[in-house]
């Protein structure tokens, strides 16, 4: 039954994703998550991508999303979803993004994992494992 409610909980989260919410989407999230991102800071910093740092609650999922829109040409993003792997309570979603930097214009598209824990239908667990490069090429001034 985990399995079950894991991929129920995920797809709902990839469907609000798509439309856009930053409220509704944080609504699947814990009050306090678990939210890393594999970004290496010692060479890329994060002063041309404020969304990408470590989170800890809902509230704070929601910002990360407000903020990616606004740093986003939303007409010109497109996501793949690959493949869902779900254990138990255990999720990895693998896929594409393709993003237009709106601060320099900049298309890109980077691979990425996203592996996600549910608990009690919701999400306590964020992981994402993204091309880092690519995305700091294209918002690098």
């Amino acid at each position: 039954m985990p399995t079950t409610k894991t991929r129920a909980v995920v797809t709902d989260l990839l469907t609000r994703i798509g439309a856009g919410d930053p409220e509704r989407i944080a609504e699947l999230y814990g009050e306090d998550c678990d939210w890393k991102l594999n970004w290496p800071e010692a060479e890329h910093g994060r002063v041309d991508t404020p969304w990408i740092r470590q989170r800890a609650s809902r509230s704070d999922t929601a910002a990360h999303y407000r903020a990616l829109a606004e740093h986003h040409v939303p007409e010109q993003a497109d996501t793949r979803i690959e493949r869902i792997l779900v254990d138990g309570a255990d999720a990895v979603v693998l896929g594409e993004i393709r993003q237009t930097s709106r601060d320099t214009g900049r298309a890109y598209t980077a691979r990425f994992a996203l592996h996600l824990t549910v608990e009690g239908g919701l999400i306590v667990r964020n992981h994402i494992y993204e091309d880092s490069l690519a995305v700091a090429q294209a918002f690098a001034t």
